[in-house]
């Protein structure tokens, strides 16, 4: 079930989350291989701890890795992934369902500029079990986040392609 607080963010902007079985999208290829669509197109909501204390979310393609130098360089500081319990305190979600909607505004919010390549992209609404098909030009405005490039490819193959799509 969508918690409230993202529910009221969804509604707000005219969007509507997408649910399945529990678990079921926890991770970025399981929630492509759910929704038939590229990796590439999930928007995982990575949250860090910067070793000055505050928490920022990065949110970038399925495909794509955190790179540390770059964060380094947009936060100014050392970031490490948050551990399970930290996100939840953060956030109010588990890992597998973390969203930047309903999140606390004290937490900066990053956005890969590699979702911007896809016509649709998929960020979790709150559960290990859902997503949101929106724009990156919606996302960018409900989260008023900071673009930029975070993140590095990842080499996907065959891995990367949608469900059913043959490879060369």
């Amino acid at each position: 079930m969508i918690p409230e607080k993202v529910s009221r963010v969804l509604a707000l902007h005219g969007l509507q989350a997408i649910e399945f079985e529990p678990g079921s999208t926890a991770t970025a290829e399981l929630a492509a291989e759910r929704l038939g669509v590229w990796v590439g197109q999930i928007a995982k909501s990575l949250l860090l701890l910067g070793k000055d204390g505050r928490y920022a979310m990065l949110l970038c393609p399925g495909d794509h890795r955190v790179s540390s130098a770059k964060l380094k360089t947009a936060l100014g500081v050392k970031t490490r992934m948050a551990r399970p319990e930290e996100t939840l305190h953060a956030t109010g979600f588990e890992p597998g369902g973390v969203c930047p909607f309903g999140i606390d505004g004290g937490i900066q919010i990053l956005i890969d500029e590699g979702l911007a390549q896809y016509p649709t992209i998929y960020p979790a609404a709150g559960t290990s079990a859902s997503g949101v098909p929106m724009t990156f030009a919606q996302l960018s405005a409900i989260t008023g986040g900071r673009t930029g490039d975070f993140t590095a490819a990842e080499e996907t193959g065959a891995a990367g392609r949608p469900p059913g799509e043959a490879g060369t």
